[in-house]
């Protein structure tokens, strides 16, 4: 049995301990509870759980009673629906997520190895057992003393993101896994009192703002109700009412055409968890003040969707104070104009009427760091921001840290690389709009989320289009091979002056031809991944 790296001889006893127990008690505990209690008695000993912090948590869900009663919006989907995106956020095209937590400590699989881990079939399932042990003696709750985080270094992340181009930053506040990564008055289990014993969060939050970037929090908390419900299959720790805090309901994910159908999604949520959900989201608005919230899909579910207008009624009032706030959702979970629509590792196939942000992850396998992913090129990355940009959008780039607080090599020239682009070609992204077309070119990807995988490359024939101030920036996504170019959506009636590449800053000779604008170019590319040229007229 070989063990992770970050799994030292030292740290050999914490395991050990963790696999002591026997006897009766213990077996009762873990043995498993999938059909054999009912859902209202499984909530109430999660609530049962969570019982310290009732106080707390009825202030926080009066503050957004409050909150959601005084300002510009109400509690309702129509008055929601005037929502917009505050122009910092429309402006800055390009931002960085961070999967970063608990999940890192095994490296393995993906950041749902919490999940996996207690589904037999899995290699995640098989693996956890070859390293650690069975699920009933080291659960995933065992990870955390494992996760320590020496080498974090908050400041140097954000210089690092602030020299990557980035203009926002979303550190994940809590996965699926229950595990904040924040001072939270609301739980035990938190970041600040096991594991690192650090305010993530608070201490990004901090360095991020201090490079003049904005920062942004995502919650990934509502899948919690049911993530953890393998564990119920099986011999295991999620069982034992001793972590109910920790593993939550655990209730049976009841999704009878897949996890992103969620009109068919028929897992039980008491209101209890909704308000909880609520309480939970209220804190992070009140510790951190983000500017933006990024929710995943399962605020779509049903049951959410009357919880919803309250707690956004009083993040947009609370927002409007400093200029506004965005929140991002997924697969409809809003009525469109609510909030801010976000593609998953895909794209959409012309310009949106409205603002929109795209979220894909540099590691091709994980959002987190696994040991032996691949990683995009900045290639790949400069060509999903332009395409994105020209469509009216955002990029949000996510980066896995090792859990010991490192970045990866790959991850750091890719960043920098990415930066050192925008640094020369900037004008032609940031605060910039789109055209009267996207583009032109042959090459037409597939639009929806999760379709980045059937992505082709682009070539020299693929041209994506901004403006900004008045002047036209045509950007090419490769060289042509004998240095001529044609521009096919740029006519006569354009009355084009003057062509300049930005590369170099030289002006490019042109001639305006019945088939478009042709560009005179030298054969070896000036610049590196998209070449922008900007078009006066």
């Amino acid at each position: 049995m070989r063990l992770p790296a970050l799994v030292t001889n030292s740290l050999r006893a914490l395991i050990a301990a963790a696999l002591f127990f026997s006897g009766a008690t213990h077996a009762q505990a873990t043995a498993p509870t999938a059909g054999k209690v009912d859902p209202e008695a499984i909530d109430r000993t999660w609530r049962e759980s969570g019982k310290a912090f009732d106080a707390e948590r009825l202030r926080l869900l009066g503050r957004v009673a409050d909150g959601a009663a005084q300002g510009p919006f109400h509690a309702d989907w129509a008055s929601l629906q005037g929502y917009r995106a505050p122009t910092w956020y429309e402006d800055a095209k390009f931002g960085i997520f961070i999967h970063w937590g608990i999940y890192a400590v095994p490296q393995f699989g993906n950041e749902w190895y919490s999940r996996n881990m207690y589904k037999p079939g899995t290699p995640e399932f098989a693996h956890h057992i070859a390293t650690y042990g069975p699920q009933d003696r080291f659960g995933y709750k065992d990870l955390i003393p494992l996760f320590k985080a020496p080498r974090f270094d908050p400041r140097a992340w954000a210089k690092l993101f602030r020299e990557a181009g980035a203009r926002y930053v979303v550190p994940v506040a809590e996965h699926h896994d229950g595990f904040a990564m924040y001072d939270s008055q609301l739980s035990d289990w938190t970041a600040m009192k096991m594991g690192p014993h650090r305010d993530i969060v608070g201490e990004l939050a901090a360095a991020i703002r201090a490079e003049g970037m904005h920062l942004g929090l995502s919650s990934h908390r509502a899948e919690h109700d049911w993530f953890f419900d393998n564990g119920r299959t099986i011999d295991s720790d999620v069982n034992d009412p001793r972590y109910a805090a920790f593993y939550g309901p655990a209730h049976a994910h009841v999704a009878t055409r897949g996890d992103l159908d969620l009109a068919a999604d028929w897992t039980f949520v008491s209101q209890a968890w909704l308000d909880d959900w609520t309480a939970r989201t209220a804190e992070i608005v009140e510790r951190y003040h983000p500017d933006l919230i990024y929710f995943d899909w399962w605020i779509g579910h049903p049951s959410f969707r009357n919880a919803l207008p309250p707690l956004l009624a009083y993040y947009y009032n609370d927002g409007a104070k400093r200029g506004g706030v965005v929140v991002d959702y997924k697969l409809g979970a809003f009525p469109e104009g609510a909030g801010t629509l976000d593609v998953e590792r895909g794209q959409l196939d012309g310009i949106h009427p409205t603002h929109w942000q795209t979220d894909t992850s540099l590691g091709n396998a994980s959002w987190s760091y696994v040991e032996g992913d691949t990683y995009k090129s900045p290639e790949t990355v400069v060509h999903t921001l332009v395409d994105v940009v020209s469509k009216n959008g955002n990029l949000l780039l996510n980066i896995g840290p090792r859990a010991d607080g490192s970045i990866t090599g790959e991850e750091r020239t890719t960043l920098l690389a990415i930066g050192g682009w925008l640094k020369i070609n900037g004008d032609a992204i940031y605060a910039s709009k789109p055209w009267r077309v996207f583009g032109e070119g042959p090459t037409r990807n597939v639009a929806g989320t999760m379709q980045e995988g059937k992505a082709r490359p682009f070539t020299a024939q693929d041209i994506r289009f901004t403006t900004r101030d008045g002047v036209l920036y045509a950007i090419a996504l490769g060289w042509p091979a004998d240095g001529a170019l044609t521009i096919r959506s740029v006519g006569a009636d354009d009355r084009v002056r003057k062509v300049t590449m930005l590369a170099d800053g030289q002006a490019v000779k042109w001639t305006q031809e019945k088939d478009g604008l042709r560009l005179t170019l030298p054969v070896k590319p000036v610049g590196r991944y998209a070449y922008v040229f900007r078009i006066e007229t």
